[in-house]
């Protein structure tokens, strides 16, 4: 993995001297999803200067990249407090240059925990809008201020101008807080999306242990164990979606039959007919996709206790959240063995029953995600930023 650039940390000027919206994504999942967003918004304003804070398909999109957040990946509690020098001046700086070069709109994407820094950061400064400033502040992918720490939404309402959501019951969230907020639909249940998997009951079996550098040296190995575990005659994909990520996953001894592929290759979509997966964007895919599996998860334990103290769900599926039941079983912490894990390979495969009821909580689920009126996300900002 490419390490953070050594302070001080300074970004470049927009191309042209202006800017009408910055993008700040901090994680390949949410590089993903904004790119998506803001090539929508320039088909339909081709003349709007976009910058963006992060990775290589908002660059692909037609933003200006002002730095790869995707290299160093993964912006949770814990990767902040152990690079906390950098991200303190990776906030600075981008606080800096947004009172130097005042967009019309900067629109946060998911990444909680740097960007609602960002946010109150600019609040503070008096460059947003909702502190007098120039410039809006925006909010696309809720944090999951309904699993942990809801009172986070107050705080919301007081720095941001709007919110985009991308589940359904996300607008009742925030009814007491005078934040607008609109259901924009889920970008994987958009038409014209296209998955990075498929559900083959000929394929072979998905081994997916996320994106985040220290939760997958965890979990990685428990997958490989349970792969082998289950014995049976077919091989497995492990996909990646980046090369840091790569470069853990060659740490460990793979056998013959199993085999590294990157996520959005010219090989995808990838077929399978089950998957052990982690909780995050790749398990959506999944489900949605109908590939029966399980969700497997394990975190360093102190995180994991104080985890425990903040969360208030029943899943960690969101899938499972969504529908109210376990499409995917969920194997935590202790519970996450070879031989638990190894059991659901088998009914996924040799199961007939297990196979149906995951497809048919895959229309379910698409239904639920889908939008059935209203805006795109794309339609949303391009309102926020042009009208």
């Amino acid at each position: 993995m490419t390490e953070p650039t050594p302070l001080p940390l300074r970004l470049p000027p927009p191309t042209g001297g202006r800017v009408d919206l910055l993008v700040i994504a901090g994680e390949h999942s949410g590089d993903e999803h904004a790119a998506r967003m803001v090539a929508g918004l320039l088909a339909r304003e081709p003349g709007l200067a976009v910058a963006a804070l992060g990775g290589p398909r908002l660059a692909a999109a037609g933003a200006q990249l002002l730095r790869d957040l995707t290299l160093s990946s993964a912006i949770g509690p814990g990767e902040v407090l152990r690079k906390l020098s950098f991200f303190r001046a990776l906030i600075a700086e981008t606080v800096r240059w947004i009172g130097e070069h005042r967009p019309r709109a900067v629109c946060f994407v998911d990444s909680s925990t740097l960007n609602l820094r960002i946010a109150k950061a600019l609040f503070g400064r008096g460059y947003s809008a909702k502190a007098g400033g120039p410039t809006k502040t925006l909010y696309y992918i809720s944090p999951q201020i309904w699993a942990s720490r809801a009172g986070r939404r107050f705080a919301m309402a007081r720095h941001l101008d709007g919110l985009a959501a991308i589940f359904p019951f996300e607008p009742g969230v925030y009814a007491d807080t005078g934040l607008p907020v609109e259901f924009v639909g889920h970008p994987f249940a958009a038409a014209d999306y296209q998955p990075p998997v498929r559900y083959d009951p000929a394929g072979p079996v998905l081994l997916l242990p996320g994106s985040r550098t220290a939760s997958v040296a965890r979990i990685f190995p428990i997958l490989l164990a349970a792969y082998r575990a289950w014995g049976g005659d077919r091989g497995a994909v492990v996909l990646y979606p980046s090369e840091g990520i790569r470069a853990v996953l060659e740490r460990f001894p793979l056998p013959a039959q199993v085999v590294l592929r990157r996520t959005g290759g010219p090989d995808g979509p990838f077929a399978a007919a089950a998957v052990l997966t982690t909780s995050g964007t790749m398990s959506m895919h999944c489900a949605l996709a109908g590939i029966p599996g399980a969700v497997t998860y394990r975190a360093d334990p102190l995180f994991y206790l104080l985890g425990r103290l903040l969360v208030k769900v029943k899943y960690i599926g969101i899938a499972n959240l969504l529908l109210g039941e376990a499409m995917y079983p969920e194997y935590i912490q202790g519970e996450a063995t070879p031989a638990a894990l190894a059991a659901e390979l088998r009914a996924c495969i040799s199961d007939p029953a297990r196979r149906e009821r995951t497809l048919a909580q895959a229309v379910r689920l698409r239904a639920l995600l889908g939008r059935s009126e209203g805006e795109s996300a794309a339609d949303w900002i391009w309102r926020q930023v042009c009208r």
